[in-house]
């Protein structure tokens, strides 16, 4: 497996993972994403400024997580420049289960770090057990959690 940078030509592939993850969680009532905002034209947007990350396996695009420098919607409160966050982590089921996440998660952390911020952060629907679990299990710590409308979002952190 092989993680890096999302080139330019990777935009379709990535929307076709966001939408399978979107749709999977729709079809087990647990909907998360709205299937319709992963168009192949505005992930491309976020993928030619940079923000989102891929796992390969061969040529195939195995997983996805989406990278930035600032996070206003959910973290309002973090000092600019001290963070990097990460959202919309999707693996395909063909690869689900294979360390295609943890393989995501520390490239994430790894690009986090070569840029000298202090943290990297996310969150998660606090509900979601396994996702949490997975974030923990990975060494993020349990910043807080906070409301968003009618749900509430753990939010997490880990120390570069």
């Amino acid at each position: 497996m092989h993680t890096e940078i999302a080139r330019p030509s990777d935009a379709a592939a990535i929307a076709a993972v966001l939408h399978e993850a979107a749709q999977w969680l729709v079809d087990r009532q647990m909907p998360l994403w709205a299937v319709s905002d992963f168009s192949e034209e505005r992930v491309q947007q976020d993928v030619d400024t940079g923000h989102f990350l891929v796992a390969r396996v061969g040529d195939d695009v195995a997983g996805v997580v989406r990278w930035q420098r600032e996070d206003p919607t959910f973290w309002p409160d973090a000092e600019p420049g001290t963070s990097a966050f990460l959202h919309k982590l999707a693996v395909r089921r063909a690869w689900a289960g294979q360390g295609v996440s943890a393989a995501l998660l520390a490239f994430g952390r790894e690009h986090a770090r070569s840029l000298g911020v202090r943290y990297l952060r996310l969150d998660c629907v606090a509900d979601r057990q396994p996702l949490r679990a997975l974030y923990e299990g990975f060494g993020f710590t349990l910043y807080d959690c906070v409301l968003k409308g009618r749900r509430e979002f753990a939010r997490y952190q880990i120390a570069l």
